[in-house]
């Protein structure tokens, strides 16, 4: 018996190593499950028009439970979700109307604007139904924009989000590039694809520089969307929708769930 007391005295040793190793895998996966509250804010992009499955009681803002916000909170069951992107929605109005659920406690907060301020509508408008010129036209008056007075009002945006809530890590999601380049593909022309991927490469980048200056996350989801554009043929995002105007440019179910969702956890 006494040759076997160190071998004893060893296997307890290893036992109370194992356990202390089990309990603290445990702790740090309460840890990483203990999420706090999560804030969604934004335009259409966040709230998921052309994703379908509204939440009714979103009304006319068009929250979908497909959109990317819905879906990390159901992977991620923060203690809270508010969810209060809108469609249509522009710097203004997410200062005005959205920020009400943001604390001290608030843990996360994702937010994409700046599109509908830059007059994203009326240029796809203007490209769908006139020529190559007046496109470029178009297209050229909204990057002026984005270089002149956007980052200004993102600058008004981001600092509200730091004042109502200081200690929440904050995602800023872009926008993906509408088409692939370089293909035959019926609709607009290979001039306007360009261009309209360029204005989209240039807004993403004052954004992500305004999201830095305020040490927030520029949550980019241009990657993830590169072989999934428009004229892809395997496209993440809607074309004109006749049927439902409203989807037109906008990703669909797949686009958050494989495009957005992902993007979002990574930097979570």
């Amino acid at each position: 018996m006494r040759h076997l007391r160190p071998m004893t005295l060893l296997g307890s040793l290893l036992l109370a190593v194992v356990a202390a190793l089990t309990g603290t895998a445990a702790a740090q996966a309460a840890t990483q499950a203990a999420r706090g509250p999560y804030v969604a804010l934004g335009d259409s992009y966040s709230s998921g028009v052309g994703a379908g499955n509204y939440i009714g009681s979103s009304g006319d803002c068009k929250r979908s439970t497909n959109a990317y916000p819905y879906l990390w909170a159901g992977l991620n069951s923060p203690s809270s979700f508010s969810f209060t992107a809108c469609s249509g929605a522009r710097t203004g109005d997410v200062v005005a109307g959205q920020l009400g659920p943001l604390n001290s406690g608030t843990s996360l907060v994702s937010i994409s604007v700046g599109g509908n301020d830059a007059g994203f509508a009326d240029v796809m408008t203007t490209c769908v139904t006139s020529s190559d010129s007046t496109c470029l036209d178009r297209v050229n008056t909204a990057r002026a924009y984005v270089s002149s007075t956007l980052p200004g009002k993102l600058n008004t945006v981001y600092s509200a989000i730091r004042s109502k809530a200081p200690n929440a890590r904050v995602a800023v999601f872009g926008y993906p590039r509408f088409y692939k380049l370089g293909t035959v593909c019926i609709g607009l022309s290979e001039t306007k694809r360009k261009a309209i991927n360029d204005a989209a490469d240039h807004l993403n980048s004052v954004i992500s520089q305004r999201a830095g200056a305020y040490g927030y996350v520029f949550a980019d989801v241009r990657g993830m969307f590169t072989g999934h554009e428009i004229c892809s043929g395997n496209s993440w995002l809607h074309s004109v929708d006749w049927t439902n105007i409203g989807n037109s440019y906008h990703p669909k179910a797949v686009g958050h769930s494989s495009g957005y969702l992902p993007v979002l956890s990574s930097v979570d």
